[in-house]
């Protein structure tokens, strides 16, 4: 996942997977979404640590998808990247493991790291060789320790880092457009997937972004 576009333009949306789904309905509604909203990536987050599990959603949703361009990372587990032929992995562990994935994967293949609040966890990532950084969460979700990534960090990431920074966690309506002109990416995942009509939620949510 790269940044590519001019720094002015519209955040893009980064749409994570419910923890769990039901394989014979979710690509679908997964493929609406996408014909109706532009998604730059999406990641497949499963509860689930079966490999067999994680494997076939994953043949699914890659299908899904990689018809529609549209890259899909898996979250945590670093050795199953290559072998379902993803097209990365998300670290929800900041820095520690950036240099075991790279290794893994080489070069061409994604890596991305979760660095909770703390930019300086988020600097030590893109150190590590990092592709994106994410941050947050950018507003209270009820479960979090109270600990929250300041809009002020991602101003002085926008004006002193090239390594694009996501915004991830207690996306709201009014984050979005708080963070919308200092962050690349929103990820957006739990705000819409337990509503009655997730792709309504999701345009709801980035309603600011238009």
């Amino acid at each position: 996942m790269t940044n590519d576009s001019d720094p002015r333009e519209a955040p893009q949306i980064y749409l994570i997977t419910p923890p769990e789904f039901e394989l014979s309905g979710f690509p679908g509604q997964l493929g609406r979404i996408m014909d109706s909203v532009e998604i730059a990536c999406v990641r497949l987050a499963l509860a689930a640590s079966n490999e067999d599990e994680v494997s076939r959603a994953a043949d699914l949703l890659r299908e899904t998808c990689h018809a529609r361009d549209v890259p899909l990372i898996l979250d945590t587990h670093v050795r199953l990247v290559e072998k379902l032929g993803l097209d990365g992995v998300h670290l929800q562990d900041g820095a520690r493991t950036v240099r075991f994935a790279r290794k893994e994967l080489g070069a061409d293949l994604v890596i991305g790291a979760y660095g909770g609040p703390s930019r300086h966890e988020g600097m030590s990532a893109g150190e590590s060789g990092a592709d994106y950084v994410a941050l947050g969460p950018i507003s209270d979700t009820g479960l979090s320790t109270g600990d929250l990534a300041q809009r002020d960090d991602f101003e002085w990431w926008s004006k002193m880092i090239e390594l694009p920074i996501v915004a991830e966690g207690g996306i709201t309506t009014d984050a979005v457009e708080a963070f919308a002109p200092f962050t690349d990416f929103f990820a957006i995942g739990p705000e819409i997937w337990k509503t009655e009509d997730p792709l309504a939620a999701l345009q709801a949510l980035t309603a600011p972004l238009s």
